[in-house]
C-alpha cells in the first residue's frame, strides 16, 4: 500500500469515529432532553406489565379455586364453605352447579330463583326445567314463543304429549308441526306424530 491509500484509509476511519462520536453525542442530546417522558414511559410499562401479570396470576387462582370448591360440592352438596367459596370466585358457574342441584331434587323455587341469572342458558333452562316440574301448559307454551330458547322443541312435545294425553288430537298437530326438520328431535316428532296422534 503507498502512502497516499494509507492517509486515504487513516481519513475514511476518522470520518467513521467522527459520524459515530456525533450520532452518540446526538443521543445524549435527545436522552438528556427527553430524560423524565422516557423515564416515565419505562416505568410505566415496567407497571403495565407487573399489572398484567398479576391481574393474570389473581385470575388463575380464583379459578382454581373455584374449581376445587365445584369438586368439593360434587362429592359433597352440603359443603357451605366450598358452596361460598364457589359463589363468591365464580358466579356463573355456581349458577350451573345450583341449577343442577334444582333440576335433580325437583326444587320448582330454586329454579324460579334461577329465572334471572346472568350465566349463559341457565335462565332459560331454569325456565324450562320449572315448567315441566310444575306441568305448567302456560309456561311452556308462553317458552316456545321466547326468541332464542334452547328447549323450545322439548317444550314443543311435552305441550304435544299432553295434548294427546288430553285428546286434543288436532292441536298436538300443530305443536309437532313447530319442530324444523334440522332439529335432533325432528324424528322424535315424526314418531309421535305417526304412532302417538294418528
Amino acid at each position: 500500500m503507498s502512502l497516499k491509500e494509507n492517509m486515504e484509509a487513516l481519513k475514511e476511519g476518522l470520518n467513521s469515529e467522527e459520524k459515530f462520536f456525533e450520532s452518540a453525542i446526538r443521543t445524549e442530546r435527545f436522552v438528556k432532553r427527553y430524560q423524565k417522558p422516557l423515564m416515565v414511559l419505562v416505568v410505566g410499562s415496567l407497571l403495565a406489565v407487573a399489572g398484567a401479570i398479576g391481574y393474570q396470576s389473581y385470575v388463575n387462582a380464583k379459578i382454581e379455586s373455584s374449581n376445587g370448591a365445584f369438586n368439593v360440592l360434587l362429592t359433597n352438596p352440603t359443603d357451605k364453605i366450598a358452596e361460598e367459596t364457589l359463589k363468591n370466585d365464580n358466579p356463573e358457574l355456581y349458577d350451573v352447579w345450583r341449577l343442577s342441584r334444582s333440576v335433580a331434587n325437583s326444587d320448582v323455587s330454586a329454579l324460579e330463583g334461577l329465572k334471572n341469572s346472568q350465566a349463559f342458558g341457565i335462565g332459560d333452562i331454569a325456565s324450562y326445567e320449572a315448567a315441566v316440574i310444575k306441568g305448567d301448559i302456560g309456561a311452556l307454551e308462553q317458552y316456545t314463543k321466547k326468541q332464542g330458547a334452547l328447549y323450545k322443541d322439548m317444550a314443543l312435545i311435552e305441550l304435544a304429549v299432553t295434548l294427546i294425553e288430553k285428546g286434543d288430537v288436532k292441536a298436538a298437530h300443530q305443536k309437532i308441526a313447530q319442530i324444523d326438520e334440522n332439529s335432533p328431535l325432528y324424528q322424535v316428532a315424526q314418531a309421535l306424530s305417526h304412532y302417538g296422534v294418528k
